[in-house]
């Protein structure tokens, strides 16, 4: 049994839920990211969920956008990311999972104009020890092949489905699912909502029907009120956008910006306990 399911079976034996936070590499330095990783693990992350930073991101929305644009702008590339996380893992006891597009993961490690399956991009993180990845530009069709190469290096391969996915769309999901589900409550980018639309509720009630593989939800979720009542029926809760502007006042300051940071984790977990 993997990180990723030993985490999510020793937090329902508990009947607590997963909190796992996104934040974006090397925003704003790569030093600083390497840093804020254990200190989030500390202040109550089960999971942490780390961006690669790329100049197309068309599931973000302005919050993340600048994060990436930040971090492009300080340097970071695949590689780094990667090298980061080889440290960062042996340094903290959750399971780390990278969320990225297609394009870096074809580009990684490929000679000249021929892009790759994906093989070196996954053989990269599993000896930096990272459990999974999130790729949200892959569909479940195209993604197929790149799910086989994610398994044979031992890399869970998270799916995502969305309030607009069709009923046997969901099924697909639940049968290929591995890690966990990410479960998309809103239409559109991510992003911080003042109220997330409850059409989540009905998708994630009947994606838990199909499987037993955990269903976690993001994408706008914003307070602590928010997290508690998704909790309510999800496996986990996923915060990025929210996370992240509480560390922009201080691009200059990663300590202070790290122990902002800590602050609104902390209350997170107490919110859903």
């Amino acid at each position: 049994m993997d990180a990723l399911q030993l985490t999510f079976k020793r937090l329902r034996r508990a009947g607590r839920k997963a909190l796992i936070p996104f934040v974006m590499a090397g925003d704003p330095s790569l030093r600083a990211t390497e840093a804020l990783l254990p200190r989030l693990a500390d202040a109550g992350a089960d999971v942490i969920e780390v961006g690669v930073p790329f100049s197309d991101p068309l599931a973000d929305g302005p919050v993340i956008q600048r994060a990436s644009s930040r971090a492009l702008a300080a340097g970071t590339t695949p590689a780094r990311v990667v090298e980061l996380l080889g440290r960062v893992a042996r340094r903290v006891s959750v399971p780390l999972v990278v969320l990225t597009y297609w394009n870096p993961i074809a580009q990684y490690g490929a000679r000249g104009s021929t892009a790759s399956d994906g093989a070196a991009f996954t053989r990269a993180l599993k000896a930096a020890g990272v459990r999974g990845v999130i790729v949200p530009d892959l569909s479940l069709e195209e993604g197929e092949r790149f799910r086989r190469v994610a398994a044979r290096a031992g890399i869970a391969d998270i799916l995502l489905a969305s309030t607009t996915t069709s009923p046997a769309r969901l099924t697909r999901i639940a049968r290929a699912a591995r890690g966990f589900i990410y479960y998309v409550s809103v239409t559109g980018t991510t992003g911080i909502r003042r109220q997330l639309p409850m059409e989540w509720l009905a998708g994630v009630r009947r994606l838990k029907g199909m499987t037993r593989t955990p269903v976690c939800v993001g994408f706008g979720i914003s307070t602590p009120a928010q997290a508690r009542a998704v909790a309510r029926t999800a496996d986990g809760v996923i915060v990025g956008s929210a996370l992240i502007r509480a560390m922009e006042p201080w691009p200059r300051q990663p300590d202070r910006a790290a122990r902002a940071a800590e602050r609104f984790i902390r209350q997170l977990r107490w919110a859903i306990g």
